[in-house]
């Protein structure tokens, strides 16, 4: 939302108040209050008449401050409300003088002016960002008188400095460029592809390369100025008579966001087979058992590990979503048929969505006991959009909750694993909610309750750490229940470039994990497109062959398909232990296992806006082909860089242009790394301890490199480092299973104490013969 016309001019028909002063100070154990009129107090007649902002200041936990500003307090709050974690046991500092007060939260504080109100928020020192005079406004139309609020629409405000060089990403998964300085964003979820400006996933949160992150405590529309409106500020602003924001630091941009989710919620970690390949029926193509059959034994016969089979929306009758029953006329016997393919070593997801349309058999039943969003005169809200006279569950009623979880709970007694959560953006705002909701917060808010009634209920049956959904819509705090896709892509390579600029976003926005249709969902790529996503897809965090009108099985464009899927899946399997331990990184601290090029290299100024690669992990270097002619060109950080596939090497702090066959893609390990790899390259849930290689890359001489390997239970079941002091190395080992130490790319070894030695196509092969480790090389 603008309000100005230029640097000293309001729009026409609005009228802008900011704090002046602060005319009075509360300090309480935790929480600090303000009173900050929009005028200059000069004698008593001055208070008489003018809005006066409220603010309320407080800390929910260490290096997060909150900052509540109020026009009218006695607003009624019907909710919903983002959930947000606070550490009882924490107490901010609170100082005041004659001209500052302080309030400390951890290396965090503001510097509140006293006398010409402004807001500055430091790391230590260092100056983050500041709200200076004038920043902080309240809106109304102007006229608009201040006893009635009748039929004015206000607004709350707040500016945040922009500092030179000061790069800005986030805001949910966005599609746009990047980095969002220069843009206008509405925090509105919308199903519209991948392609504009809209979002399936809205996240009122971005982080900033200097260290530290705002989160706007709103689950209704929020609009930015992203160095917009003024090209120094980031704007955000709300309507109503009320903002609530957070600011967030930490030593780097990794912890801003461990900061960030421990407020908002960590992911949860999913199965381990979930990382494994998905294949599906594809979205309006014809299929029943014997076709799902063929596909699965396709991949079979061609060696290609599957491991999720998901079935989209016509498993149910057409006109009768969603019913959760099965097409009797195409699936007689849906439970045998589960079991055969179960036997076949697969798990299941099917497709729902939170809409009951007409014809189901189930909209009387949700309609008479008051299940679904009815509209202001107490009809069922129903729209024709979609599914012909859908309805919408209600959420907020705890037995619509219920209701529709039951019905899940039948399909996952049949053999069902996970769900599809699909939509939940089509969501309406002249409605009424069992509990009162604000429709207009509900919106964005919708989709946060019907994935977790859905992750809930699967957690329940399956048991913890086995739940995943593969879910389009999110918000805040969504990052709890995994998985996410990118939505309707199309399928070109601009289309795979913009759903991993909207990855790499959401990653950022605080969710940890991520995918997309391999190949594109509109349409059907070429074959050349097909293979470049599938590496790309292959080495994302999930893995997923999707399409619209068209299969997505390989052999259907060309037999390379099946040699690239092939590949690319055993590569991803083969790495397992290594993505696991990231994975359980993500759950415990929030850190994406896709992780935008800024959040590791955060000091190189060359990463700022590089969106066409990614690190997978803190170790490996993903840089995915988008052209046809198999050129990459794609940016190192200093440091020597070994491609894992090809072993080729490359010194860093430059560009690199290169062309790789189908085979390979820029997959580069950085410098002083260990990878763990499994001894299983054909399923993803196998025991990583066992027998695993450590792979060595360019250890650096002095510094400690280490690896850690879990196991499926998150118990830590080897634990190694390695230090290089010249030409000496020595390894320190703890493991409860069989393993061995690859030195990659070295060819010739001395003086070996506590192994034996082999050598291999990789390198050098140690074979410990004890827990500590020397050799010369």
């Amino acid at each position: 939302m603008k309000f100005s016309n230029g640097c000293w001019l309001n729009k026409d028909g609005i009228v802008r108040y900011s704090p002046q002063e602060v005319y009075s100070s509360k300090i309480e154990e935790k929480l600090l209050t303000l009173h900050a009129p929009c005028n200059r107090i000069n004698h008593r007649g001055d208070t008489l008449g003018g809005p006066v902002i409220t603010y309320k200041i407080s800390s929910p936990m260490k290096n997060i401050l909150r900052i509540r500003a109020y026009h009218y307090m006695g607003t009624k709050n019907k909710g919903p409300e983002f959930e947000v974690y606070e550490d009882n046991n924490f107490k901010p500092e609170i100082t005041e003088n004659d001209e500052i007060i302080t309030v400390k939260s951890g290396d965090l504080k503001v510097n509140i002016n006293k006398d010409f109100f402004s807001m500055e928020f430091f790391n230590g020192n260092k100056l983050l960002t500041k709200s200076a005079n004038r920043s902080s406004a309240y809106y109304k139309e102007e006229g608009g008188q201040f006893l009635s609020n009748e039929g004015i629409e206000t607004f709350m405000r707040e500016q945040l400095s922009l500092s030179i060089g000061e790069a800005v990403y986030g805001l949910g998964e966005r599609f746009t460029p990047f980095v969002k300085n220069g843009q206008s964003i509405d925090c509105w979820n919308e199903d519209g592809g991948t392609s504009t400006e809209q979002s399936y996933k809205n996240v009122p949160f971005y982080i900033t390369n200097k260290g530290y992150g705002v989160f706007v405590n709103h689950p209704e529309r929020v609009s930015f100025e992203v160095g917009s409106e003024l090209v120094t500020k980031v704007q955000f602003s709300v309507p109503g008579e009320s903002l609530d924001y957070f600011i967030i630091t930490g030593d780097d941009m990794k912890e801003v966001l461990e900061n960030y989710t421990s407020l908002t919620g960590k992911p949860a970690l999913p199965p381990a087979w979930s990382f494994g390949l998905w294949l599906t029926t594809s979205f309006t193509t014809n299929y029943d058992e014997k076709t799902v059959t063929q596909f699965v034994d396709g991949m079979a016969e061609r060696d290609i590990p599957l491991h999720v089979f998901h079935f989209d929306c016509f498993w149910m009758k057409g006109f009768n979503w969603c019913n959760f029953e099965w097409d009797n006329e195409v699936f007689p016997d849906p439970k045998a048929m589960l079991e055969r393919l179960k036997a076949k070593g697969l798990k299941i997801c099917v497709w729902i969505n939170p809409y009951i349309a007409q014809e189901s058999s189930l909209f009387e039943e949700g309609r008479d006991n008051g299940y679904f969003i009815k509209r202001p005169n107490g009809d069922v809200w129903q729209w024709d959009m979609w599914q012909p006279g859908m309805a919408i569950v209600d959420f907020t009623n705890p037995d619509a909750c219920k209701w529709y979880a039951d019905k899940l709970r039948d399909l996952m007694e049949m053999g069902v694993d996970c769900f599809k959560t699909d939509f939940g953006e089509r969501i309406p705002v002249e409605c009424t909610y069992f509990d009162g909701s604000d429709p207009v917060k509900m919106h964005n808010y919708y989709t946060q309750m019907y994935n977790k009634v859905v992750f809930d209920v699967i957690k329940e049956v399956k048991g913890e750490n086995e739940a995943v959904l593969f879910a389009r819509s999110a918000t805040a705090g969504g990052q709890q229940f995994p998985v996410h896709w990118g939505g309707d892509c199309t399928s070109e390579y601009e289309s795979m470039a913009e759903s991993l600029r909207g990855g790499l976003s959401l990653c950022l926005s605080g969710f940890g994990f991520w995918s997309h249709d391999i190949g594109g969902f509109e349409s059907t790529s070429t074959p050349d497109v097909y293979k470049r996503w599938a590496a790309f897809g292959l080495l994302s965090s999930h893995s997923r062959l999707h399409g619209s009108t068209s299969y997505r099985v390989p052999w259907l464009y060309d037999e390379e398909s099946c040699d690239v899927v092939k590949f690319f899946t055993n590569l991803k399997c083969s790495i397992m232990p290594y993505l696991f331990k990231t994975a359980n990184d993500t759950a415990t601290k929030g850190i994406p296992t896709m992780r935008a090029m800024i959040l590791e290299n955060q000091n190189d100024p060359a990463c700022r806006y590089l969106d066409r690669q990614y690190m997978l992990g803190d170790s490996i270097l993903v840089a995915p082909i988008f052209n046809e002619e198999g050129i990459a060109e794609y940016y190192l950080p200093h440091g020597t860089w070994t491609n894992f596939i090809t072993g080729e090497k490359h010194e860093g702090g430059r560009w690199i242009t290169e062309k790789h066959g189908y085979l390979s893609i820029p997959m580069m390990v950085k410098e002083n790394s260990i990878i763990a790899v499994g001894a299983n390259n054909t399923v993803p849930d196998y025991d990583f301890g066992k027998d695993v290689s450590l792979e060595v890359f360019e250890l650096v001489d002095g510094k400690v490199a280490n690896v850690e390997v879990l196991n499926k239970e998150r118990e830590l079941v080897l634990n190694a480092t390695a230090l290089r002091n010249e030409n000496t190395i020595e390894f320190n080992v703890e493991a409860k299973d069989s393993y061995s130490i690859i030195l990659r790319g070295i060819t010739e070894v001395s003086n070996v104490e506590g192994a034996s030695v082999e050598l291999t196509e990789k390198g050098i092969k140690l074979i410990p013969t004890a827990n500590r480790i020397l050799c010369n090389i």
